[in-house]
């Protein structure tokens, strides 16, 4: 919500240099749902011509939960689409009476609504809303994505399980795998019989007839392994640092550890964005994460590989942040929905990219070397985007402005008005009503929106991210699966961006966890029966296509039932309850070895317990005591005013 103060158009900006540099933009956001609230009228100034507000710059929300940063970037652009366009009271009259620029209303005063088609910024109108410099510059943005998905999705490779035994003697490492298994009882693998195996010489083992005798039951420990060199997983954590047996909860650790380091980074990424600029944030993380994407190649012991891997999840949430915010404010009007959510292309597309990869290296340190280098390309795109213009307008860096203006303006071939000075104006003693965690309980409606939202995203995050990062534990080839999993989420993704404007949300999003959990049902039913694995992995991936649908509309249909004042804080909530869902992720894989049908069975129950709670939620957002307590204070406002 913001205080109007009126202005002259012919005045000059009261903020320059120095002391514009000072504003805070984070208290402020540009909406973009139309029917979260009605564009205001704009103030009238003196002798009946209209008064300006310059437009402000959306802000990024400190609030993000680990893999959730897609939903809160997405979320965010309907925060920032609804945009009024009160720039355009430079070059529109007033209507009579001074009523609303161009509405004719007269004295009556009514509000106007726009549809986020109408709705833009002066930035907007002076470079278009979207255009060829606005498509390369989100292309080249969204490639950032990548060795992002490349990081999130690694341990499905490097932390997978591989066969293993207790190691063999020096001496009879040429006695066959099975028939040492076999002897030294080691077919549990975590122990063995406690014989003293150098008395015995190979040719002895690998005699047919020979075994210990019966009543030798004394067990002892292993003290070291040895693991499958055919299985096509190459060298992993578990063969590199023996995290087997007693130790093999360490790979969850590790998981968590990046999980810890990507939610801390999301509770500073958002401030520090707003602070120092969205493209200063973006470069900084991503040179700090490549290099210690880097770092982990040369990572010697198993400690030293999880603060790595914390450090890398810290600055990956903040390259995701920056990155996405920013190619939403490089766009204007509609696109900025459309901008945020094909941010979402290149994760399916990496997936199959690191399948690939993993597959041609078969080790965990090669992987890395890979998956690390991509980045270290990107950070020369620095030379190439610009600061994000409506960041700069709003610290009142005017010449930075007009130097990005220009150049998009002259790539679009559209024409600059000679006042450009005059239409490029700072934020005005402008400030957001501070909005805390308890406005999201504070009407009957908002309460149970965020009861809902809450158990919705920390189911979503747990069936979508169940799915992606325990592909290694569903049977079959982990590299093709992988790949699999990656191709059905490019048209489930492409087609709900398609119809999300064209239908209504919430029964469409009720549908796609109907339909995942029909799918991770009947995945349950033939699970365990290797004559059914195809069919398990085909019923897998159906799963992975509508809950992958149901991912991309999520956001959306959060932002549209929050209204504007605290949709920033409502996304937040639920970022972080769907924090919590990934944190569980990584022992999920866990069940699987408890039962067979376990996990899928469980996914099944979530998925059914999300698509119940979604029925509860409205189509759109319903008037309520919350929008008429910002409605009063507005009039109020201009009525001081």
């Amino acid at each position: 919500m913001f205080k109007s103060k009126n202005s002259s158009p012919n005045e000059p900006s009261p903020v320059h240099g120095a002391a514009a540099s000072e504003q805070d933009c984070t208290g402020m956001h540009i909406t973009l749902n139309p029917s979260s609230r009605a564009t205001s009228p704009s103030p009238v100034g003196v002798g009946g011509k209209p008064g300006t507000t310059p437009s402000p710059t959306p802000s990024a929300n400190p609030l993000s939960s680990p893999f959730a940063l897609h939903h809160q970037a997405s979320a965010k652009s309907i925060n920032n689409n609804n945009s009024s366009s009160n720039n355009k009271a430079h070059s529109k009259p007033s209507g009579k009476g001074g009523g609303e620029a161009g509405t004719g209303d007269g004295g009556k005063g009514g509000k106007k609504h726009k549809s986020s088609d109408e709705e833009n910024d002066i930035i907007g109108e002076l470079i278009g809303d979207y255009g060829k410099w606005q498509f390369v510059m989100t292309f080249l943005l969204s490639l950032f994505q990548v060795p992002n998905t490349f990081h999130i999705y690694s341990p499905t490779f490097q932390a997978a399980d591989k066969s293993f035994w207790c190691r063999r003697p020096a001496h009879l490492t040429d006695v066959a795998v099975d028939r040492w298994r076999n002897v030294s009882g080691s077919e549990e693998n975590c122990r063995m019989l406690n014989y003293d195996w150098n008395a015995l010489t190979s040719a002895q083992l690998s005699m047919s007839n020979f075994s210990l005798p019966k009543n030798f039951t004394d067990t002892v420990g292993c003290g070291a392994w040895e693991f499958d060199t055919q299985d096509n997983l190459g060298n992993t954590w578990s063969s590199e640092w023996n995290l087997v047996c007693d130790k093999e909860y360490l790979k969850n650790v590790a998981e968590m550890f990046f999980l810890a380091g990507v939610a801390t980074g999301g509770i500073t990424s958002g401030v520090l964005s707003d602070r120092f600029g969205r493209k200063m944030m973006l470069f900084i993380s991503a040179v700090l994460q490549s290099i210690f994407g880097l770092a982990l190649y040369f990572a010697d012991s198993f400690e030293f590989y999880l603060v790595l891997r914390a450090l890398l999840g810290i600055v990956s949430v903040s390259v995701t942040y920056a990155g996405l915010i920013l190619a939403i404010e490089y766009v204007d009007g509609k696109w900025r929905t459309i901008a945020g959510m094909y941010n979402l292309f290149p994760l399916p597309v990496s997936y199959i990219m690191i399948s690939g990869i993993a597959y041609v290296t078969q080790d965990y340190r090669n992987l890395q070397l890979c998956i690390g280098l991509p980045g270290v390309f990107l950070c020369f795109l620095w030379f190439v985007l610009p600061e994000s213009p409506r960041w700069l307008l709003c610290k009142g860096r005017i010449s930075e402005v007009k130097e990005v203006i220009r150049k998009a303006a002259a790539f679009n071939k559209r024409s600059l008005p000679d006042n450009l000075d005059k239409l490029l104006k700072p934020p005005v003693d402008e400030e957001e009503t501070a909005a805390g965690v308890c406005e999201l309980f504070r009407s009957k409606y908002l309460r149970l929106v965020t009861f809902c939202f809450l158990c919705i995203w920390f189911t979503m995050n747990l069936v979508y991210y169940g799915l992606v990062l325990n592909m290694n534990s569903f049977g079959g080839n982990i590299y093709l699966n992988s790949a699999l999993a990656g191709l059905v989420e490019i048209p489930a993704i492409a087609l709900a961006m398609y119809i999300i404007n064209r239908t209504g949300k919430k029964w469409l999003f009720c549908a796609t966890f109907f339909a995942a959990a029909l799918a991770c049902l009947c995945a349950a039913v033939v699970e365990g029966k290797p004559e059914f694995l195809a069919m398990k992995i085909t019923f897998v991936m159906i799963g992975k296509f509508t809950i992958s649908a149901g991912n991309t509309i999520m956001p959306v249909y959060t932002a549209e039932l929050y209204p504007t004042a605290i949709r920033n804080v409502g996304v937040g909530a639920c970022n972080l309850a769907a924090g919590f869902a990934l944190i569980l992720t990584p022992y999920l894989s866990m069940l699987t070895k408890i039962e067979d049908h376990l996990l899928m069975t469980l996914l099944t129950a979530w998925c059914i317990f999300g698509a119940i709670v979604i029925i509860f939620l409205p189509e759109g957002m319903q008037h309520h005591e919350h929008e008429e307590h910002d409605e009063d204070k507005e009039i109020d406002t201009q009525v001081a005013a």
